[in-house]
């Protein structure tokens, strides 16, 4: 029930239809209970194991510090339950390796929310008709354009806090094979930059591989399965007030362009330009579309309550997430 927990994710699960909220397990006793308090949530436990062992549920989402995934979630898989988290899928590859492997039937999701932005899903479903038609060729290009900015956009307003101290967990090794140095910068970039390594593959549609790393932190490069050359700008500049993270893929004769919100914004979807030239002296056309109100973090629960349903969703699960770390292992090694 930290920042993210609370911020993030409960306070949409109580917004969404058919969910109720049953129960919650901080190891903070006077977090939980100022938390339960403002939320109206009937039981607190002091723990996952308490928790599952006096409840039945039938999802469960759970917010945790990733570093620490590798040694929690294999227990709470057992219960056989859907389960939420959010990014990344672990602290390292090798981790990642350790929680597919304790899968044995209930479906893990990781919280990549950018997915469940209208703006992201209405750009897949045209990028998949313009692929299936090939009325503007081929697709070319996707760059993912990420400066640092006001992230938070006063998500956090609302969020509780008690003077408690941060609770001590057990976490994971750090990544095999990398010094001090090497690994605190992988860690960096896992924790800030992962969205994106997975929003470009979205866009794709496909896998992708790093083959260029900018010594300056910049620019990491890369080419999809089919050939499509990739682009992830990290810093090329900053932000204090706002959020300016921008999506571009191009096809030989079209452009999608998603411009994303700031990740706890409320009530506030992305937006999306689309330009399209089918020649022949037709004239180019340019689209906008007007979106919901409904942020990307809210969608989010939706789609996991949804998935707990056995529904489709664009949700992103544990195999694909696993692959995104080892995505950023090669940008590391890459750089180094």
């Amino acid at each position: 029930m930290g920042g993210m927990g609370q911020c993030a994710h409960l306070r949409n699960y109580l917004t969404v239809k058919d969910c109720q909220v049953v129960a919650l397990a901080e190891l903070r006793p006077k977090l939980a209970a100022a938390v339960a308090r403002r939320y109206d949530v009937p039981k607190v436990y002091a723990s996952d194991r308490e928790m599952l062992a006096n409840e039945k549920l039938d999802a469960i989402v759970s917010i945790q510090p990733f570093q620490a995934y590798g040694k929690l979630l294999p227990r709470v898989l057992e219960s056989g339950l859907p389960v939420m988290i959010e990014k990344p899928l672990a602290r390292s590859v090798e981790a990642g390796e350790r929680i597919l492997s304790s899968l044995r039937g209930p479906k893990l999701y990781v919280g990549y929310h950018k997915r469940s932005d209208p703006a992201t899903m209405w750009a897949v479903k045209r990028i998949a008709e313009w692929k299936a038609s090939k009325e503007f060729g081929a697709m070319r290009y996707v760059r993912v354009t990420m400066p640092p900015g006001d992230w938070a956009a006063c998500g956090f307003a609302s969020l509780i806090a008690t003077d408690e101290p941060y609770p001590q967990l057990e976490m994971d090794a750090p990544p095999a094979g990398m010094d001090d140095a090497t690994a605190k910068a992988y860690e960096s970039f896992v924790n800030y930059y992962i969205h994106q390594v997975n929003l470009i593959r979205v866009l794709l549609g496909e896998n992708y591989r790093a083959t260029f790393a900018d010594p300056s932190g910049v620019l990491l490069a890369g080419t999809s399965e089919s050939g499509v050359a990739i682009a992830l700008e990290m810093a090329p500049y900053s932000t204090t007030i706002d959020w300016q993270e921008v999506a571009l893929v191009a096809f030989e004769r079209a452009w999608v362009k998603i411009e994303l919100p700031a990740p706890m914004v409320l009530d506030r979807a992305g937006r999306v330009t689309v330009y399209e030239d089918r020649g022949g002296g037709a004239e180019p056309r340019s689209v906008s579309p007007t979106l919901p109100h409904v942020h990307a973090m809210r969608q989010q629960a939706i789609h996991f309550v949804a998935a707990a349903r056995g529904g489709k969703t664009p949700l992103c699960e544990a195999a694909e997430a696993l692959e995104d770390l080892r995505i950023a292992r090669q940008y590391i090694e890459l750089k180094k």
